[in-house]
């Protein structure tokens, strides 16, 4: 069951995820933009942080609230989602 703090941390989260994402892509300061960011960063933190469960990665980084192991697997994900993206772009591009 998720709560109100539940999804203000994940969009912070989220946020935070998409525009590491974003500035290690574009090499620069503004990264993707606020609001793309956030639509990233948040999908980037479902992808990741499933991968992060599933496979047990980093599961000594929970002992914080928001924990580290949330936020790099965010980015991971994040980083994973905008891969796919430009993939599918560049076969759509391509073909």
């Amino acid at each position: 069951m998720f709560t109100l703090s539940n999804l203000i941390v994940w969009l912070v989260i989220g946020a935070l995820a998409g525009s590491l994402a974003g500035m290690l892509v574009t090499a620069k300061w503004e990264g993707l933009g606020r609001w793309t960011s956030l639509g990233v960063g948040l999908v980037g933190a479902l992808i990741g942080g499933a991968i992060f469960r599933v496979f047990n990665i980093a599961s000594g980084l929970e002992s914080v609230s928001v924990s580290l192991r949330d936020v790099l697997a965010a980015v991971v994900g994040s980083l994973i989602f905008l891969g796919v993206l430009w993939l599918l772009r560049m076969r759509k591009e391509g073909g």
